[in-house]
């Protein structure tokens, strides 16, 4: 295959990530889909067997969820993997996925969501207020910035994945699984940052008061939050309940339980 015709393919990777990347987004694969659709280009060119092609497309559509502006990266170091080792790449390049989507999320929504809402946001808005049309302005800035960077971002992807498998080769393995333990713990300092259960029970005896959170604190901090997290972990791998179920089933262990006073707001 010739250079330019490599280059207009990855074009055509991130153009459709870019435009349709969030567009099928839904709650049992998140962006799977859509990321599906976008590597379709380059499936369609490197795989001429229909088995394989299915083998591919179950791989690229499983649950995928990441920092919309972050994806393109891990969009460019798979174009390269599979490029280089086809069929044979694909557990490399479902780790990848699995390893790299979570740090990246971290990452992207801290550089394009959080700073930009509360910087860029926060001075648009008050010149907007004053009629000043700059405000618009600085968003449209800002999306341009946005855009330069996702567009480094897949050519910097591509270029680090030749290099993985020419260069690296078994050290891709160390990284995916330093990127699986990253993951692991942002997810688990998100625990008790995101998710609010405190125990609201109180045992009076005179006048004595025994709080059951005070308890709990002493035995684990944070334990309500990791029950909460456990019991979703759990629900998740049943059979018959998919993530949509889960949420509506936490909903009503939230009412019930605020109800009943095992947890307060």
């Amino acid at each position: 295959m010739s250079k330019r015709k490599m280059d207009r393919e990855l074009n055509k990777v991130f153009w459709r990530w870019f435009f349709f990347g969030q567009a099928s987004w839904n709650y049992q694969k998140f962006q799977g889909l859509g990321y599906y659709f976008s590597v379709l280009p380059l499936i369609k060119s490197l795989y001429k067997d229909p088995e394989e092609r299915k083998k591919v497309a179950m791989t690229h559509m499983q649950f995928f969820n990441t920092n919309n502006a972050m994806a393109p990266l891990i969009l460019g170091v798979n174009t390269a993997l599979e490029r280089e080792k086809g069929i044979k790449s694909m557990e490399a390049v479902a780790s990848l996925k699995t390893g790299m989507m979570g740090p990246l999320a971290g990452i992207g929504d801290t550089l394009f969501f959080v700073i930009p809402t509360t910087i860029v946001g926060s001075i648009a808005s008050y010149l907007a207020i004053e009629g000043n049309p700059i405000g618009l302005l600085l968003w449209i800035v800002f999306g341009v910035i946005r855009l330069g960077a996702m567009r480094f971002f897949v050519w910097s992807g591509y270029q680090e994945g030749v290099r993985l498998v020419t260069e690296v080769g078994g050290r891709l393995k160390n990284l995916t699984k330093a990127a699986n333990i990253l993951g692991l713990t942002v997810v688990g300092a998100l625990v008790p940052t995101v998710v609010k259960a405190t125990f609201g029970y109180e045992f009076k005896q005179g006048e004595v008061t025994l709080s059951l959170q005070e308890l709990a604190d002493q035995i684990l901090p944070s334990l309500g939050p990791v029950l909460i997290v456990a019991l979703t972990y759990w629900m998740l791998g049943r059979k018959k309940l998919n993530s949509t179920r889960v949420v509506f089933i936490l909903m009503a262990i939230g009412v019930i339980a605020y109800n009943l006073k095992i947890f307060t707001t």
